[in-house]
Order: structure tokens, then C-alpha cells, then sequence
């Protein structure tokens, strides 16, 4: 609340390699929840390797682009990693100017829907398509629900938006990720419908 002002928070189950377990505290900003800390026990592996197994250590990270975000009014992660000087020349040192929003290049939406094994986590579907796609990758955002009433099998569809922030993106470029992102799912245990 000190650094957000009074919001809605929440806690997620998440997965960073060195803790177990891991979780992530998201805000509700500007009507979409934004994870702004990472945090976790710390591994005994890791700590023996350092030559401290006797010890227990708990790891957490405040995200500084997340900060930043929000004190600059940056709408989107990727901006910080972007060479466009529209984004780097409206910035200088120890000022705080508000970002002022550029045309952006056209998104491609693509939707993937799947039967969901017991203990599915959504987070490793979405690490899995960053990891198929990168930063092409903007959101993903679940966009139906279904139970089988017969089965009791439950289905979720994912609305995939793709967007490069130095070019236009092609629908034949997309369809090749999409096409690996339902290839890759069965590594999930997801069912592709």
C-alpha cells in the first residue's frame, strides 16, 4: 500500500527455479492484475552449494520495470527492452515525465482451447508460450470456460495477442508459433480441441 496506494492484491502460486515453493503478489492497476514480486523458499541445493546447508533462506524480488510501469505510466513490459527512440527520448535522468503512447504496430489474435488435466496451472501455459514465442507474446487471456456435463471434463480457450513492438507481424509468422504452441502443449498433458 506504501508504494501502490490502497489496491487490490492478491497471491498466485508460481514457479521461479531456485525456491520451491515460489509465489508471485499481483495489484489489480488500471484493471488488470500486474505481478510486481517474485518470492520463495530458497532450495537446500542451493544453499549447500554455497556451503551453507544448516541455513533456510526466503528469496523475493520487487520488480523495478513493474515500479516503473506504474510511476511512469508505462502501459506495456516490453517498452524497456525496445531500441525505438519515440520510447527512449521521452525520458531523462531524474525527471519524471509521464509516457506519452506512440502508434503501435497491429496485434494478431490467435485462440487455443484444450481439455485441462487435474492440477492444471495456467501459469505454466502462459511460460510455455512465452517460451514458443518470446516477447511476441503481449497477453493471454482466457476467454471461455466449458465442463462437460457427460465427462466432467473441463475445457478452457486462451485468446493468444501477438505483438512486436519494432514491426508488423504476418498471419503466416503467427500460424507457425501457433501451430508450435499446440504441438508443445502435450508436453502439459493439455488435449488441443
Amino acid at each position: 500500500d506504501h508504494l501502490f496506494g490502497p489496491c487490490e492484491k492478491r497471491w498466485a502460486d508460481d514457479y521461479f527455479p531456485f525456491t520451491e515453493p515460489s509465489f508471485e503478489m499481483e495489484i489489480m492497476y488500471e484493471g488488470e492484475w500486474l505481478e510486481v514480486l517474485g518470492c520463495g523458499v530458497v532450495h537446500t541445493e542451493v544453499l549447500s552449494n554455497v556451503n551453507m546447508p544448516e541455513r533456510h533462506g526466503w528469496a523475493f524480488c520487487l520488480g523495478l520495470e513493474r515500479l516503473a510501469m506504474i510511476l511512469f505510466k508505462i502501459p506495456d513490459i516490453r517498452l524497456f527492452w525496445t531500441d525505438d527512440e519515440r520510447f527512449h527520448s521521452q525520458f531523462s535522468k531524474g525527471e519524471i515525465t509521464e509516457f506519452k503512447p506512440y502508434s503501435k504496430y497491429p496485434p494478431v489474435f490467435k485462440d487455443i482451447a484444450f481439455w485441462t488435466p487435474e492440477g492444471f496451472v495456467e501459469n505454466d501455459f502462459f511460460e510455455l508460450a512465452r517460451g514458443v514465442a518470446g516477447d511476441l507474446v503481449e497477453k493471454i487471456d482466457c476467454i471461455d470456460e466449458f465442463t462437460n456435463p457427460k465427462t466432467g471434463k473441463s475445457s478452457k480457450c486462451y485468446r493468444v495477442t501477438y505483438r512486436s513492438m519494432d514491426r508488423s507481424l504476418t498471419n503466416e509468422e503467427i500460424d507457425e508459433l501457433q501451430d508450435n504452441l499446440r504441438e508443445k502443449s502435450v508436453d502439459l498433458d493439455l488435449e488441443v480441441r
